[in-house]
């Protein structure tokens, strides 16, 4: 396999994991949301099951230290709602590349990364609608932000 096209698969497998991971902690944390946390960390979990017979290699083609990735700058994220938006943003388009690229590299995954991909845009409206409703909440109840009175679902 060409290094570029494992690197480039690499870190968009972190991408998508990294973003999953963000979603999972802010359900589990902020949402107290079972019904939403499991599912995120079942994406995250499928996406290293997938490429769990070339997650070798794509270790030791990874460059960190000379990556042009690591100067660009991230935007701030103004709140819970933007972070969230930026975080399925990126989960969504790096399953895309892995679906497109696991064709070269893993040519049987590309269907199990598009229904991933699909998967996380119902997500996404579930965990919007949630959000929304724990704005509302918080609005209402400043006890929310204290974590006294969250809901548990």
């Amino acid at each position: 396999m060409r290094s570029d096209t494992v690197r480039l698969f690499d870190a968009n497998l972190n991408r998508a994991r990294e973003g999953l991971r963000v979603l999972e902690d802010t359900a589990r944390f902020v949402l107290c949301s079972k019904k939403l946390c499991l599912p995120l960390r079942n994406a995250r979990h499928q996406a290293a099951f997938i490429t769990q017979s070339i997650y070798p290699e794509l270790v030791c083609g990874r460059d960190a230290q000379t990556d042009m990735g690591r100067k660009i700058k991230e935007s701030s994220r103004k709140d819970i709602f933007s972070l969230t938006a930026a975080n399925f943003r990126r989960v969504q388009e790096a399953l895309r590349v892995l679906e497109e690229y696991s064709k070269i590299l893993l040519p049987n995954s590309a269907r199990e990364f598009k229904s991933l991909r699909f998967a996380v845009y119902t997500l996404e409206k579930r965990f919007i609608n949630e959000l929304n409703e724990f704005g509302k909440r918080e609005k209402n109840d400043a006890s929310v932000v204290t974590g006294s009175k969250r809901r548990k679902n």
